[in-house]
């Protein structure tokens, strides 16, 4: 589960490391964002010379929670880090690579630009 102040890894070569939560969309009153759920966050550490800048406004889609994921089989998935891919307006990935698993759960939600550059699905 993500809420407002969470910091989290980015999972792409945009060029920010960590972002910062603050805003929940989806609902009035949102308090967390589960994976497949679109935040908005403060850029906080970020690779000089790249197109994303520290202290960036950007839209997020959380793609890893350490929070253990119920499948509708009965199985539970948990990573071991909080991640986000960034997004741009049209809500394609703004970065050409992804690192680390991604949850097939993505693809369920309607985010097929960003599962098809999955290296490894889980």
């Amino acid at each position: 589960m993500v809420q407002e102040r969470s910091i989290l890894k980015v999972a792409d070569n945009s060029g920010a490391k960590t972002v910062r939560c603050f805003r929940v969309l989806g609902g009035g009153r949102k308090r967390y964002a589960e994976i497949g759920d679109i935040i908005i966050a403060s850029v906080q550490v970020a690779e000089p010379r790249k197109a994303v800048k520290k202290k960036d406004i950007v839209r997020a889609l959380v793609v890893r929670q350490r929070h253990p994921l119920n499948r509708r089989d009965g199985s539970r998935i948990r990573f071991d880090d909080n991640a986000v891919v960034l997004l741009d307006d049209k809500k394609q990935p703004r970065g050409t690579r992804f690192f680390g698993p991604l949850p097939r759960e993505i693809r369920e939600k309607g985010y097929e630009g960003v599962f098809a550059m999955a290296e490894e699905v889980v």
